[in-house]
């Protein structure tokens, strides 16, 4: 299987061997070819130092091509005909109990370097230029058994490096494998060591775990080891204890069944269609989307359980923790928003709306009307199936009407029949408050009754205009 590699590869094996260096792929590259899975990834693992690796990469690359921005860590990258590596001197690495950087030394065999790994189905290698397979840690026979273990002692490997706990539950969510109960039990009892890492490095573990084949399954294990207390804390806050009488659910469970819901609502990778699988917003909308509950949970008399303005509340909450993950703006705000909105659709079964009233669901939703049609439909976990029937009934109604209006009118991008410019000639006036006053008034017609036209439109405008000076 690791014939297949590209010539470029097996020549630069070659040329570390000629140079007097050990040359190993290393990591996921092999367990991915094991499990018979395409790696974007070639990580490679040396005798050589840096400096002694920048030479034999500037032999191989030709023109050049070669980047440093890892060596303080021992690592460089190249590129050749399009194959780009990246090469790590041999090396361990370890946490000051203080500290957020890892303290990283040059080691001197292969062995020790894969005794450094996070779990022995990653602590494998194969030599280059020979082929020769080095699985010192069993990590083939784990493999088989989708089994996740450490190298060496789990308590040693987590104290050492924390963010392995979080790539165990990443693990269980890309590749449905299992943690063995020794290297789970460590997690639990060193949960707590995972606030020494950086925010950023956790995000990114958590990214990962959201588009995973399995994320509901690592986000379980990140709530019962007790890794979420420490950096996702408002998910274990959902599980809600259900009172006597048994008015609301868990939901902490709905919230991972709305999740499971959702990805089945994605698009197929590859097809270019909307919400795009794995959809990272969509995934985190669902996950965040009733993170408000707990805080806005209230008793009525009677027995009742409310949760009023949870939506508005768990956007706010959403944007903090997002934040604090140091979550790109952007992304902050998509997920947030569809947090805000999730709610907007409930009622339309009883009471369908106007066309003024859809018309505004759509401005509000924006760009991530595809994201909240998706993210609504996901929110119905009812086990009433006459229940269910109707809110799906209603909802496919909503998007017809969407569909219908979109065709008589350009619904996605309401703007008003008249622009600044054409206000202020037909008012005589420049620009100030009163246009955008004007413009928001026409706004609101627009939304209110649909496209009027640009006479009637000023017919408006004049007499709004009127009306404000008379008042």
């Amino acid at each position: 299987m690791f014939r297949a590699l590209p010539e470029e590869i097996h020549d630069l094996g070659r040329r570390f061997e000629a140079a007097g260096f050990e040359l190993a792929l290393v990591g996921g590259p092999v367990r991915d070819a094991v499990l018979g899975r395409s790696s974007a990834d070639l990580d490679f693992t040396t005798s050589a130092r840096p400096d002694e690796t920048e030479a034999i990469l500037r032999t191989w690359t030709r023109d050049g091509g070669i980047w440093d921005m890892g060596r303080d860590f021992g690592t460089l990258g190249g590129v050749r005909n399009g194959v780009k590596v990246e090469i790590t001197t041999y090396r361990t690495e370890s946490y000051d109990p203080t500290s957020r950087k890892p303290q990283v030394a040059y080691g001197d065999t292969l062995e020790g370097d894969l005794s450094r790994r996070d779990f022995t189905v990653n602590a494998m290698a194969v030599r280059l230029p020979s082929l020769e397979l080095v699985d010192p840690f069993d990590g083939l026979a784990d493999l088989s058994r989708t089994v996740l273990r450490t190298p060496v002692g789990p308590e040693q490997s987590f104290t050492d490096d924390p963010l392995r706990m979080m790539r165990a539950v990443r693990f269980v969510s890309q590749l449905g494998f299992r943690i063995e109960d020794a290297t789970a039990d460590a997690i639990e009892s060193l949960a707590e060591r995972i606030t020494i890492v950086s925010a950023e490095r956790v995000r990114e573990e958590l990214v990962k775990l959201m588009l995973g084949a399995h994320p509901r399954g690592g986000l379980e294990l990140l709530v019962e080891l007790g890794l979420s207390a420490h950096v996702l804390p408002e998910l274990p806050a959902l599980s809600l204890e259900i009172d006597e009488h048994h008015h609301h659910k868990d939901v902490y469970e709905h919230t991972l069944t709305v999740l499971d819901q959702a990805i089945d609502l994605e698009s197929p990778a590859g097809s270019g269609g909307p919400c795009e699988a794995p959809d990272l917003v969509l995934r985190l909308s669902a996950l965040f989307h009733d993170i408000g509950k707990p805080a806005t949970r209230r008793y009525e008399p009677g027995g009742a359980v409310t949760f009023r303005f949870h939506e508005t509340v768990g956007a706010k909450m959403t944007a903090k923790r997002m934040k604090a993950m140091t979550f790109d703006k952007d992304t902050t705000k998509k997920v947030a928003r569809l947090v805000e909105l999730h709610l907007r659709f409930h009622g339309y079964a009883e009471a369908p709306w106007s066309d003024s009233a859809v018309r505004r669901y759509v401005t509000d939703a924006g760009d991530l009307l595809q994201h909240l049609h998706r993210l609504t439909r996901a929110d119905v976990t009812t086990r009433n199936r006459r229940k269910a029937r109707g809110l799906a009934r209603a909802y496919d109604e909503l998007e017809a009407r969407i569909d219908h209006l979109a065709e008589q009118e350009e619904i996605g991008r309401i703007r008003p029949d008249l622009d600044g410019n054409r206000i202020m000639e037909i008012l005589g006036i420049g620009p100030g408050r009163e246009v955008g006053d004007a413009y928001k008034h026409l706004l609101e017609l627009r939304m209110e009754h649909g496209p009027l036209g640009e006479d009637r439109a000023s017919e408006e405008l004049k007499a709004w205009w009127e009306a404000r000076d008379q008042g």
